[in-house]
């Protein structure tokens, strides 16, 4: 009888395991369904390709100043995206016409073999305007190039902009705290997008002349931490919370010392963006 009862349950056991194994397998299936649909794929053989333009001097007619620290900028955007597994091609530099023509190329390229595309863009600007460096022209007028009915092999896919420049002159002398594919036929021409602005509308963006921008700096020591595990957007906002707590603006001008900042994410994304499978 001990053999008996010591056969019982071990057998029940198995059959307990075959039905806990199905149950499982139908969660293990159903979760890649979910991933599927809540995911972008990254299931092309290439992450895409990502475009840097870097502004840093400019024509004396602007009136802008040189922006130092923006080559250390670039030269850590390309050293972080080209280890996610992006092609990345640098244009310093360039005129208001010179960027139109390098994104309209870059826009009428096919990209069917990518499964997004990146730019990111560094210069001075102003509300909804991006300087090139003879001038500036509507930021608008830069991205609207890779909406859906213009770029048609980036239809679905993310397109991620992350753009370091002034969006206006305010400051934020900051406050002291406690601590503290989907079978779908027709999709909008503006979905898919992700701006991550380096401020908040109207205000100031800063910029060490030693380090590079706050914003930059930040991005790129959060992507090579967190971009194996984390969704971009989680990411995006870990980078919120390292330019709103470890930066303050030291300056001898009155009025610019001890300024703070804080960037800004606007999502047209409709899926979750992972980095890796």
């Amino acid at each position: 009888s001990s053999i008996m009862s010591a056969n019982g349950p071990a057998s029940g056991g198995v059959s307990t395991d075959a039905r806990r194994g199905d149950g499982e397998h139908f969660i293990c299936s159903r979760h890649a369904v979910q991933n599927k649909l809540f995911r972008y794929s990254l299931a092309f053989p290439n992450l895409g390709q990502c475009i840097i333009i870097n502004n840093k001097n400019f024509d004396e007619r602007t009136g802008m100043n040189v922006r130092n620290g923006t080559d250390v900028d670039a030269a850590n955007a390309m050293k972080v995206f080209s280890k996610l597994g992006y092609k990345v091609k640098l244009y310093n530099d360039q005129t208001v016409e010179q960027m139109k023509r390098v994104l309209t190329c870059v826009s009428k390229e096919d990209h069917s073999c990518c499964a997004s595309f990146v730019c990111v863009l560094l210069s001075h600007g102003d509300e909804g305007v991006f300087f090139g460096t003879d001038g500036s022209i509507e930021l608008k007028t830069l991205t609207s190039l890779f909406r859906g009915d213009r770029c048609k092999s980036l239809v679905g896919k993310p397109k991620l902009f992350f753009i370091q420049a002034c969006r206006g002159t305010e400051l934020d002398a900051g406050i002291e705290t406690d601590g503290v594919d989907d079978g779908i036929t027709k999709i909008p021409v503006e979905a898919d997008f992700l701006y991550a602005f380096s401020t908040a509308p109207g205000y100031y963006s800063w910029r060490n002349t030693m380090t590079g921008s706050w914003f930059i700096q930040s991005l790129c020591d959060m992507l090579s931490k967190y971009s194996k595990e984390l969704e971009l957007q989680h990411i995006m906002t870990r980078v919120n919370h390292k330019v709103a707590v470890e930066f303050e603006s030291v300056s001898n001008s009155p009025g610019f010392d001890a300024m703070k900042q804080i960037p800004c994410i606007v999502s047209m994304l409709t899926k979750e963006m992972y980095f890796s499978a």
